[in-house]
Parts: structure tokens; C-alpha cells; sequence
């Protein structure tokens, strides 16, 4: 039971922080309930069938199927996140001044639930699929029965929701005034981490090379793979030990992400008065 809890915990840890930055990012946007609701299922959904096609997928790309395929979504989430990042510069203004005027309800800001709406799903799907390969090997192995396997996965699913949810509220307990630039920091963070990530896939399929196999090593200080790592993994793509091609691909995306930020959010509000 302790396994199936702690696999559980953290995959959806690592999928609710990505959902609860979304939410923030999204706060007063009509409608977005129901996006966010609707890719959570299609991400389930989507989790199931990699699971059920995982060893043909594995075997694709002469047994990189795997790498190549999450270097894929993770690509597409950065598309996506760029493309909110980049909105939300534009509009950023417009949006705080609409949240005071009507009370929370940005009809505008439905232009962008789209783009989030696929990071979600494609959050879900990553995690989803790892939950269900994890725990079929427990079940595989005969290490805990199926009752016992229940109950610490939803115990799992519990813990991971509540510790989201904690970072939901805090986000919104920032300022409607600094909320957006928050958020949009944290989200260009995201999306820097997953260009990261799927750049040291591919590097390690051989599709790309790797500049240099490790850049550094942090691990006495913190492992990627304990708890508070995996978390700053979910969030800003942490590694240990990267690859060089991993964090030359980190500083890309963030560079280009604030530099067309800063570029699409114009001056500032007093710079225009003069």
C-alpha cells in the first residue's frame, strides 16, 4: 500500500502543481472550469491508451518510442505555454483592469484557455501514464494486493490534490495587480523546464546531441528524485545532473519568452503619461 501511495503521490504532485499554476494563471476567466475539467479527462483518457499501447510505443524509433514520444507533448505544452506567456504580456493590463471592473468574469481571457487547457491534458496524460505502468509492475511482481493498491493510490491522489490546492490559494492570496506578472513567470519557468526536458530526451534517443552528458552535479545537495526535487523538476525542469543541450534549451525558451514579453507589454503605464 505505502508503494502504490508514494508512486501515486508524486505523479500527481507533479500534474497537480502544472493544474494549480493554471488555475492561478486563469483566475476569473468564464468558462474555464469547464476546460480545464474537460482536459483533465482527455488526459486520463489519453494516460490509458499509452498505457495499454506502452510496449509497442517503446518499441518505435528502434526502442526510443518512449523518449520520442514525451519529448513530443512536452513540446507541444511549451508551444502552448509560450502562446499564454506572450497573450498574457499583451493583455495583462486589460485583464487586471476587467477583473475589478466586472468582478472576476474576463470574457477575453477565453482566447488563451485553449492553449492552457492542452498543458493540462498533457500533464495528466505524462503522469496518468506513469501512475498506471507503475503500479501494473507492483501488481506484475505480486508485491501488494489489489485492495491494498486501491487504497494507497487514493490515498495518493488525496495527498498530491491537497498539496496543489495549497499552491492554488497561495497564488491567490498575491494581489490582483501582481497576480498575472506572478503567474506568467512561473508559467515562462514551466515551459523553459519542459524545453529542457525534451531536449535531454531526445539527446538521450540520439537525436540530437547532448553537449556534454552532465554539466553538474547537485545530487548530494538535491536529488531530483526525492519529493521537494520532483517538485522543482514539475515546475522549473530541476535535474540533478543535466545535460548540457538540457540547459542551453532552458535558457533559450526563458530568454525568448521574457524578451518578447517585454517586447509585447510595451512600456510602462507612466512612461506612456509623459
Amino acid at each position: 500500500m505505502l508503494a502504490a501511495a508514494l508512486i501515486v503521490f508524486r505523479e500527481v504532485l507533479e500534474a497537480g502543481l502544472i493544474v494549480g499554476i493554471v488555475l492561478a494563471a486563469t483566475e476569473g476567466v468564464r468558462g474555464r472550469g469547464l476546460w480545464v475539467g474537460g482536459a483533465i479527462l482527455a488526459g486520463l483518457a489519453g494516460a490509458g491508451l499509452v498505457a495499454v499501447f506502452a510496449q509497442q510505443l517503446s518499441n518505435t524509433f528502434a526502442g526510443a518510442g518512449q523518449d520520442v514520444f514525451n519529448a513530443a507533448i512536452l513540446m507541444a505544452a511549451v508551444a502552448m505555454l509560450g502562446w499564454h506567456v506572450l497573450w498574457m504580456a499583451r493583455h495583462a493590463r486589460e485583464l487586471t483592469s476587467e477583473m475589478k471592473a466586472l468582478g472576476g468574469a474576463v470574457a477575453s481571457g477565453d482566447r488563451t484557455l485553449f492553449a492552457m487547457a492542452v498543458v493540462v491534458a498533457v500533464a495528466i496524460l505524462r503522469e496518468g501514464s506513469e501512475v498506471v505502468l507503475f503500479l501494473f509492475g507492483i501488481a506484475a511482481s505480486g508485491g501488494e494486493q489489489p485492495v491494498e493498491m486501491l487504497l494507497g493510490g487514493l490515498g495518493g491522489i488525496v495527498l498530491g490534490a491537497g498539496c496543489a490546492f495549497l499552491l492554488y490559494r497561495g497564488l491567490l492570496a498575491i494581489p490582483t495587480r501582481r497576480l498575472f506578472g506572478a503567474t506568467n513567470g512561473l508559467i515562462a519557468l514551466l515551459a523553459a523546464g519542459m524545453a529542457g526536458q525534451a531536449a535531454a530526451l531526445l539527446a538521450r534517443a540520439g537525436f540530437i546531441p547532448a553537449f556534454g552528458g552532465q554539466v553538474w552535479d547537485t545530487s548530494g545537495i538535491l536529488r531530483d528524485d526525492g519529493l521537494l526535487g520532483r517538485a522543482l523538476h514539475a515546475m522549473v525542469g530541476y535535474s540533478d545532473r543535466p545535460m548540457g543541450v538540457q540547459v542551453m534549451a532552458w535558457l533559450a525558451i526563458l530568454a525568448l519568452l521574457v524578451g518578447l514579453g517585454r517586447l509585447l507589454s510595451g512600456p510602462p503605464a507612466a512612461a506612456k503619461a509623459v
